[in-house]
């Protein structure tokens, strides 16, 4: 059985982590999305990690060997534990690459672990959580970028920020 992880942040999750998601279900027999739980980011984030994880298991049900959890710590830790032997990481541009190369690298020299880049198809190739939660809050249109679910969250998180300050 080939078992991949996708991690990632997914603060919201976008369009185009749907996207790498879908398609590796197409390539994989079973798909974890990871979403990493780091409590020291935790007052930097816009949703609580059990918020991400609900948004990603509502966009993933189109997707049966799909599933999703959290982790902490490594990642290389958290494929151990589960007897994955892949990692699936999205590139949207040559920055990505340089990053993740490295990340790549030192994941396989810590455990027997591969990491598979998948590029981001080019209607999401611009595309990251930090740019729509940025748009979203200066009251740009973001509904072709994310889950109509996570749209409706999204607003309604900036919404209760906006009305505290």
């Amino acid at each position: 059985m080939r078992k991949v992880v996708c991690p990632g942040s997914f603060d919201p999750v976008t369009n185009g982590h749907i996207d790498i998601i879908g398609r590796a279900s197409r390539l994989f027999d079973e798909v974890v999305v990871a979403v990493g739980v780091n409590k020291s980011k935790a007052s930097s984030r816009l949703f609580s990690a059990e918020e991400r994880m609900e948004m990603l298991e509502k966009v993933v049900t189109d997707y049966p060997n799909v599933s999703v959890a959290g982790f902490e710590g490594l990642l290389t830790t958290f494929c151990q534990e589960r007897g994955i032997t892949a990692i699936v990481k999205g590139l949207r541009a040559v920055t990505d690459f340089d990053y993740e190369l490295q990340m790549a690298q030192m994941n396989s020299s810590l455990v027997d672990v591969e990491t598979v880049f998948i590029p981001t198809s080019p209607e999401y190739s611009f595309l990251a959580s930090s740019l729509v939660k940025e748009v979203a809050t200066f009251g740009g249109d973001v509904s072709r970028l994310v889950p109509p679910d996570v749209l409706g969250r999204l607003t309604q998180r900036l919404t209760e920020r906006r009305a505290q300050s």
